[in-house]
């Protein structure tokens, strides 16, 4: 079967000057491209607007969770293992209790 085709193959003169340019420009003059905001891999943020009342009280209420959350998973350990979580326990409640205290010094808004 022959099949017609023109020899050499028929070009536009202007679309090559223009792909040739693209190319040039893509190498030689690159346009500045947006740059993205490099992340640290934080996944959580506070919001700068919060007041010192507002992050205490915060701090105050995630404290006391986890002061009964390890409360109840240190009756279910025994020996050594028991000793360690009562002690991250203790510390806990001393954050706590620190936390309560700067509450009580702060002035509300």
């Amino acid at each position: 079967m022959f099949k017609a085709t023109p020899n050499p193959p028929e070009t536009d003169p202007q679309k090559l000057d223009e792909a040739a340019k693209r190319a040039i420009d893509l190498y030689l003059d690159p346009k500045p491209q947006a740059t993205k905001k490099k992340t640290s891999g934080q996944l959580f943020i506070v919001a700068k607007s919060a007041d010192t009342e507002t992050l205490l009280a915060n701090l105050s209420e995630t404290l006391a969770s986890a002061n009964a959350m390890l409360g109840d998973l240190a009756f279910d350990l025994e020996g050594s293992r028991r000793h360690f979580a009562l002690g991250v326990q203790q510390m806990i409640e001393l954050g706590e209790l620190l936390a309560n205290r700067a509450l009580d010094i702060v002035e509300p808004r």
